[in-house]
Formats: C-alpha cells, sequence, structure tokens
C-alpha cells in the first residue's frame, strides 16, 4: 500500500508540472513505477571523508526525478551546509 501511495504521488507530481523523466528505454513517460526510480537511485551513495559527508553520483537526471518526491525525501539526498 505504501509503494503505492508513493508511486500515485510521485506520478501526479509529473502530471501536474506536464513534464516525463526518462523510462527504462530512455524515452520520457509521466506514469514511470516506483521501482524504476529507485533502480535509478541505487548508485548513489554517502560518502564520508574526514568527517565530511557529500553524496556521490546525484546527476542532474536524478536531481530532477527528485524533485517530484516530497521534502521529506528530498533531505536524503541534498545535503545542506
Amino acid at each position: 500500500m505504501v509503494y503505492s501511495l508513493g508511486q500515485r504521488e510521485v506520478r501526479r507530481q509529473l502530471f501536474n508540472a506536464q513534464i516525463g523523466i526518462p523510462n527504462q528505454l530512455g524515452k520520457l513517460t509521466a506514469r514511470p513505477t516506483l521501482r524504476w526510480i529507485f533502480q535509478c537511485f541505487q548508485g548513489i551513495h554517502l560518502l564520508v571523508y574526514q568527517g565530511i559527508k557529500q553524496v556521490v553520483n546525484l546527476t542532474e537526471e536524478r536531481l530532477l526525478t527528485l524533485k517530484f518526491f516530497p521534502l521529506s525525501c528530498q533531505k536524503y539526498y541534498i545535503l545542506s551546509g
């Protein structure tokens, strides 16, 4: 149920913005599955080096996708000051 609610919210946000994100074939879609989005985010890692935290592999495409998630989800990927 939680998975379905998350997927519906992302799709609603994409619909409202009238934009799509790339699917598995590289074509834009406004109806991605949450499973696909999670697979795209698998390459993002938190690197801590000498006490400094840095998110690596957060590409522009992933940042765009992340904008369609609630702020409570975005905070896990975007480090502030």
